[in-house]
């Protein structure tokens, strides 16, 4: 029989391992996740038409100022109708698309390098936190000047809107990692780059998660900004140049129909691509109290 030390120290070991244990509590019944996820932003849209409307009915501004929610949704169903939303919307998207990857294939890496080398870190880590924080629509005037009206400035203002906030969002999310798992992974021989693939990436992968939403959401403005400026046949007819064209012609109709889009497509993103990637992190880490 177990001396009594013995049977204390597997208690020990057994509460230990429990609280290691993610805890995954009951399971939801399907519907009340539903409504609990679906109804809150709907109530929401609900009590913002309804402000908009008696606004509108209270004829506080002009209906140049204020259309009316039917006269926006006019637009929107005019613009299904003729098949134009789907040409404004692949414009803009594919575009935000292909230079937020390309953001990611640059960024990664150098968020690894200075993230990791001192020397990197100290030369160019101010430069993207300052290139972080200074307005996308500044690099507009000079894109269009370097490359002319063409996608190569449209795509070079959505890199250096996007890349500093992801590289930063991993460089972040490496200093959080504990100084220890490095070190075991020298201590069983993996090199630069098995170390950063196996070991550095997946401990920080919350903090790059973070870079990534925040990048994307860089990307977009960047890419609205460039659009509303920089306009040319050659570039096509995205979001941002319908939101111009709404403006010339002092089109408020069109003006709210431009921005409810975007404002569409940014939550959208982050709803059907973002925010099931950052659950399935903090599940399988047993973070299940952040899943609300």
């Amino acid at each position: 029989m177990p001396s009594p030390d013995v049977q204390d120290l597997s208690k020990v070991e057994a509460g230990l391992d429990a609280l290691d244990t993610p805890s995954a509590g009951r399971a939801e019944p399907g519907w009340r996740r539903f409504v609990r996820s679906v109804l809150p932003p709907v109530v929401a849209l609900v009590l913002l038409i309804a402000v908009w409307q008696m606004l509108w009915a209270a004829a506080f501004w002009p209906e140049f100022k204020l259309p009316a929610p039917l006269a926006v949704w006019d637009e929107f169903v005019e613009m299904v109708e003729t098949g134009r939303i789907f040409e404004v919307l692949w414009t803009s998207i594919h575009r935000a698309v292909l230079g937020f990857l390309a953001a990611v294939v640059i960024a990664t890496p150098l968020g690894l390098l200075v993230a990791k080398v001192s020397v990197v870190r100290r030369a160019i880590g101010p430069l993207l936190s300052g290139l972080q924080s200074l307005p996308s629509v500044a690099w507009v005037p000079a894109a269009i000047l370097w490359f002319g009206l063409n996608d190569a400035s449209i795509y070079f203002v959505v890199l250096l809107g996007s890349v500093p906030s992801i590289a930063n969002g991993l460089v972040a999310g490496i200093d959080q990692i504990p100084p220890i798992l490095p070190r075991v992974g020298q201590t069983l021989g993996a090199g630069r780059l098995a170390s950063a693939r196996h070991i550095l990436l997946p401990a920080a992968l919350p903090g790059y998660i973070a870079g990534l939403k925040q990048g994307w959401a860089f990307s977009w403005r960047s890419l609205m900004a460039a659009e509303l400026i920089a306009q040319s046949p050659d570039l096509g007819f995205g979001l941002g140049a319908y939101l111009n064209e709404g403006s010339n012609f002092n089109d408020m109709p069109t003006v709210m129909a431009a921005i409810f889009l975007i404002l569409l497509v940014g939550i959208g993103i982050d709803l059907l691509v973002f925010r099931p990637i950052e659950r399935a992190v903090l599940r399988a880490r047993g973070l299940t109290g952040a899943l609300t």
